[in-house]
């Protein structure tokens, strides 16, 4: 269980990590979303009627949360002591990002992530 739990969040962290590197990068180059096979990245979802448009430092602190996903990916697969509870602080913030990005496919992989660990 704590393998699969590992691979959630590696895939968590990469899945949404690496499309967010790049669209920070061409945000910041050009002020504007990146499109991905006609789908804007990290950009029109509720953040923006919450009056949080995208910008640098959102999207900086998506990409930190998606390394840290990496991180509690890797210190699950390796048994590290407390790396459930890492997994379960994690969520919060990573839910914020899932809701305010509209991100269908965060919270079924976060949450197995963190049943999976506490389970283990």
């Amino acid at each position: 269980m704590l393998k699969t739990a590992a691979v959630c969040s590696v895939l968590l962290g990469l899945g949404f990590g690496i499309p967010c590197l790049f669209g920070l990068l061409h945000f910041a180059r050009t002020h504007q979303v990146w499109t991905f096979l006609g789908f804007p990245t990290y950009g029109g979802g509720p953040f923006e009627s919450w009056g949080f448009p995208t910008s640098v430092p959102l999207l900086a602190g998506y990409l930190l949360v998606c390394l840290l996903e990496v991180a509690v990916g890797v210190a699950l697969w390796f048994g590290a002591p407390h790396a459930a509870a890492y997994s379960l602080a994690l969520l919060p913030l990573e839910a914020v990002f899932w809701v305010g990005f509209a991100l269908p496919l965060g919270p079924p992989l976060g949450i197995a992530r963190v049943v999976l660990a506490l389970l283990a």
